[in-house]
């Protein structure tokens, strides 16, 4: 019943968006209206943020540890980004271990906030083997698409936030602070879905039902940091290059809000 009902939603979308419309009514290069960011919303984390885009809603915690560094770069810190699909988000979300969705999910923002040097690893180096750890993990407690771009403003905008607990004698001193994580840029994502040879910015998870193709691209203001395709279908070298520019400027409008 639910392939059926979902057959029915991907040919009422692909059918809206060959006439040059959206169900939400949103022009194929438009974010969605309703994007806020909450800063320090975790009273135990470190850093956290909480994103609704839309009726997509995405919790980011920060937390920091103390380890030893990975032995091909022993004065920089660690950074390890975990995701999870809450059940209660979606209907299509199940309990288990990570799958295949979540994995994505957590390597594309790893990969943003890792290749545009969001954080200085090396100010996270204390003494010989041992540095600072930074485990970022995101929630998605409301899901009506674009998933990606929603998870990496919400953890962009909790690394803003984040204090370094103070660290004495080999002990953290958990509740007092030596001082603000080390955040040298903005880098947002931003996702296009390809349906039939229309291309939208910003898909809800109806859009995702019905694309061909996909592509995020994670920007700071000045560079391309990371790609990612996810579907079967592909784009043209021409849609690429035009892509990255849209990119640019709908990052731009999400930088805004950080």
């Amino acid at each position: 019943m639910v392939s059926i009902l979902d057959e029915v939603k991907k040919e009422y979308i692909r059918d809206l968006v060959a006439k040059g419309r959206r169900a939400d009514g949103r022009q194929f290069d438009e974010l969605r209206k309703a994007i806020s960011v909450e800063r320090s919303i975790i009273p135990n984390a470190e850093g956290s943020a909480r994103v609704h885009w839309g009726k997509t809603q995405v919790l980011v915690g920060i937390k920091m540890g103390v380890g030893a560094p990975f032995p091909d770069r022993p004065d920089e810190g660690v950074l390890s980004t975990n995701a999870e699909l809450l059940p209660l988000a979606s209907p299509v979300f199940e309990m288990g271990p990570p799958d295949a969705n979540s994995i994505e999910l957590a390597r594309v923002v790893d990969r943003g906030i890792r290749s545009s040097n969001v954080i200085d690893l090396k100010s996270l180096f204390i003494e010989e083997n041992k540095v600072w750890n930074v485990f970022v993990d995101i929630y998605v407690l409301d899901h009506d698409g674009n998933l990606i771009d929603a998870s990496a403003l919400a953890a962009m905008a909790a690394l803003q936030c984040t204090r370094i607990p103070k660290y004495e004698n080999g002990n953290i001193v958990y509740g007092e602070y030596s001082g603000n994580l080390n955040v040298t840029t903005k880098c947002v994502a931003t996702t296009f879905a390809k349906i039939g040879s229309n291309i939208l910015v910003d898909p809800t998870s109806d859009e995702e039902l019905a694309m061909d193709a996909r592509l995020t691209i994670s920007t700071t203001p000045t560079h391309v940091c990371a790609m990612q395709k996810g579907a079967p279908g592909g784009f043209t070298k021409d849609e690429l290059l035009n892509l990255i520019d849209k990119a640019f400027e709908k990052g731009n409008e999400l930088r805004a809000l950080l």
